[in-house]
């Protein structure tokens, strides 16, 4: 037998060119289909919570755009109107992970919840405050008076802060619960002297009276870093969906980067989300700041600063033990899962 026969006679040619047909053509179909099964892969759907709050514009953004689509996901914004309902929605699994501030994580965690920050949002900047009519000048005023917030909330977190400036505690004020949403009417009708909130009911109370009604007597601008906003999921979904979180981050960042490429459009996005004019969301960015990349590693270095979360987990830990929300503040290593954002700054 002449080997080079084999590949040399047309007629062998023809037979070993049907044989190798047969062997890759199924192969070769294979892999075509395997390929367009990956490319048609549906996107997965992410359910995130949240509030209405003018330092979550990015993912607002992000939803309107669909800018989550390029990272194949699907996400729907869940809007919750009391911010203490969202860690128990996180924990049931009703919602794959959800936007909060700081301080609920370190109240769940201290609760034995498995909830961690993957990544910081941003930090209130005057975004959040404790407003008043012109009966009150300072804090110390707050003696005896009636205030309306929400419980276990941000909220409630930003006047015990307020308080112990002037060493004084809930015991000194008379509490009336409410959500922030309900603040605004309720010191209108003039059932309320002080009211804490946040935007946009901030802006609703402070334009009232042609402006001249009532006042910011303390704020977040007070205390920079404190009420920092972050995204949080359980432990056992960040070990389960890392790639799928990171989908999440880079699509915030996206959005971040539209709302600094084209202001207007952006505002008016915003606006639309949160039912008011891209005027007042533009007027309203002011009292937060977005924290870029950059930055986002810092939040989980020690440092004596309150934009690190060692530093504010410290006094957030203190605050909570002394309202007795807690028994012990949790180490703050626990609080945090800093690897995708790490990844990310690379």
């Amino acid at each position: 037998m002449k080997l080079a026969g084999l590949f040399s006679s047309p007629a062998g040619s023809t037979t070993s060119s049907s044989v190798l047909g047969k062997l890759f053509k199924p192969a070769l179909g294979a892999a075509l289909s395997l390929a367009t099964a990956a490319a048609m892969a549906a996107p997965v759907n992410m359910k995130l919570a949240t509030v209405v709050w003018i330092g979550y514009g990015p993912f607002y953004v992000a939803e309107s755009l669909d800018l989550f689509k390029k990272h194949n996901l699907k996400v729907s914004l869940q809007v919750f109107n009391d911010p203490a309902l969202i860690p128990a929605a996180i924990a049931s699994g009703a919602v794959d992970g959800g936007m909060l501030t700081y301080d609920q994580v370190v109240g769940q965690v201290a609760a034995g919840r498995a909830m961690k920050v993957v990544m910081p949002i941003d930090y209130s900047n005057g975004g959040d405050a404790i407003v008043a009519d012109s009966s009150i000048a300072k804090v110390a005023d707050f003696k005896g008076k009636k205030i309306g917030y929400n419980p276990l909330s941000p909220s409630d977190f930003l006047l015990s802060y307020a308080l112990k400036t002037v060493n004084l505690s809930e015991k000194d004020i008379s509490p009336v619960s409410m959500t922030p949403e309900a603040v605004p009417a309720a010191m209108a009708s003039g059932a309320l002297p002080i009211g804490v909130t946040y935007e946009p009911s901030l802006s609703q109370i402070l334009g009232q009276g042609g402006g001249k009604k009532f006042k910011v007597v303390f704020s977040s601008k007070d205390a920079p870093g404190l009420i920092a906003d972050v995204l949080v999921f359980d432990d056992k979904v960040i070990k389960a969906k890392p790639t799928e979180i990171t989908g999440v981050m880079k699509a915030y960042l996206d959005g971040m980067a539209y709302m600094k490429a084209k202001p207007d459009e952006a505002a008016k996005i915003i606006g639309k989300f949160m039912g008011v004019s891209a005027k007042e969301a533009k007027e309203q960015m002011s009292g937060v700041y977005n924290i870029p990349l950059a930055e986002m590693p810092k939040a989980f270095v020690k440092a004596k600063e309150t934009t690190s979360y060692y530093a504010s987990g410290e006094i957030i830990g203190q605050l909570l033990v002394a309202k007795g929300q807690i028994k012990a503040a949790p180490a703050t290593e626990a609080t945090f899962d800093a690897s995708l954002v790490k990844a990310l700054a690379k």
